[in-house]
């Protein structure tokens, strides 16, 4: 007798039907449909034919899910620690340290020096005279007392007017004669004309371009080299000594070493820095510009280290502006203009 082949109807299969034939022929030697579970060979059939990576990770196991967050958050907050670490080693590659010279900028005056009233030996008119402030408008002291001194002979009276003026009665008020009045009054407008001639050459009701121009000519004073290389000694050997060239004499004051473009430099990046991260929040041209100073400033900073080996040059430019391992090492990258601090008070 034949064997009876069951033949189908249809060869369509039905849509209810698709998931139990699709996983029939999917089951393992000797497991029979019975045994099938449809839960789990649902499962089986939806992980085997996800699409993206997270699909696939949505059936694993449990646990194995939880333990992988967990080692995944360890490790997030281990370089969230490491990163904090290092950039408080590294210090802030846009301000440094404060140093007095550093705070200076802000006003452009001198700063105090506290070596001098600490000296042994010294009276006190000595220790409490102070350096002459700069003033505005290229003014030094000497003119401006010059200026004063002009104003006052200009409001003092005349002999032939003083001469007029000399009378033997006095005031019915006030009991004084009318040249102690004129006396008086001219001292009076000599002592405003003084004060006004002091405001308008203070650098206190200066612009920022004026502070600058100011702030430019101490650094070439302080960080030149016609004044350093009397005062700092030379920078240490190399390996392969090359013979010493021959020194020519200096035409004028040094304007353009690296060490002068670096100081001028942060000038202009504390001034920058400081507009930012008060009134710049929005402002993108000024927030590029201060990018640009400081990644310029790193390959000036990279340069005097190397050419120096970091001799006594590269110590007292560190030292006096407070540059840190951050402002010259690795890569510099600004975040937002609200995480750049201001200045503090």
């Amino acid at each position: 007798m034949p064997p009876r082949i069951p033949l189908f109807q249809c060869l369509r299969v039905p849509v209810g039907q698709h998931t139990s034939v699709t996983s029939a022929h999917h089951l393992l030697p000797g497991q029979t449909t019975s045994s099938w579970s449809p839960s789990l060979s649902i499962a089986n059939v939806y992980a085997r034919d996800a699409s993206t990576a997270a699909q696939r990770r949505k059936h694993r196991d449990p646990y194995a899910i939880a333990q992988a967050k967990a080692k995944k958050a360890a490790n997030l907050s281990r370089q969230a620690v490491l990163k904090q670490e290092r950039a408080g080693s590294l210090g802030d590659p846009i301000r440094g340290v404060e140093t007095p010279f550093l705070r200076s900028f802000d006003t452009a005056a001198l700063p105090a020096d506290p070596a001098a009233s600490s000296t042994p030996g010294r009276n006190d008119a000595a220790a409490s005279e102070t350096p002459a402030q700069p003033l505005n408008f290229y003014l030094d002291s000497r003119e401006l007392d010059k200026g004063v001194k002009h104003s006052s002979w200009l409001l003092s009276p005349m002999e032939s007017e003083s001469k007029a003026v000399e009378s033997t009665f006095e005031d019915y008020d006030t009991g004084r004669s009318l040249k102690e009045d004129e006396a008086k009054r001219t001292q009076e407008e000599q002592a405003t004309a003084a004060e006004a001639l002091q405001r308008i050459a203070s650098l206190e009701i200066g612009s920022s371009k004026d502070r600058l121009r100011v702030n430019k000519q101490r650094c070439i004073e302080t960080f030149g080299r016609h004044s350093t290389d009397s005062i700092l000694p030379p920078k240490p050997p190399g390996a392969h000594p090359a013979p010493p060239m021959e020194k020519k004499e200096r035409a004028g004051p040094d304007t353009g070493s690296s060490e002068v473009q670096v100081a001028i430099l942060t000038a202009k990046i504390r001034t920058l820095a400081e507009f930012v991260a008060t009134r710049g929040r929005t402002d993108r041209v000024n927030q590029r510009n201060l990018r640009l100073l400081v990644h310029r400033r790193q390959k000036l900073l990279q340069y005097v280290r190397r050419k120096e080996r970091g001799g006594p040059r590269w110590q007292n430019l560190i030292e006096t502006l407070g540059l840190t391992e951050g402002t010259w090492r690795g890569e510099i990258t600004l975040g937002r203009p609200d995480m750049i601090p201001a200045v503090a008070a």
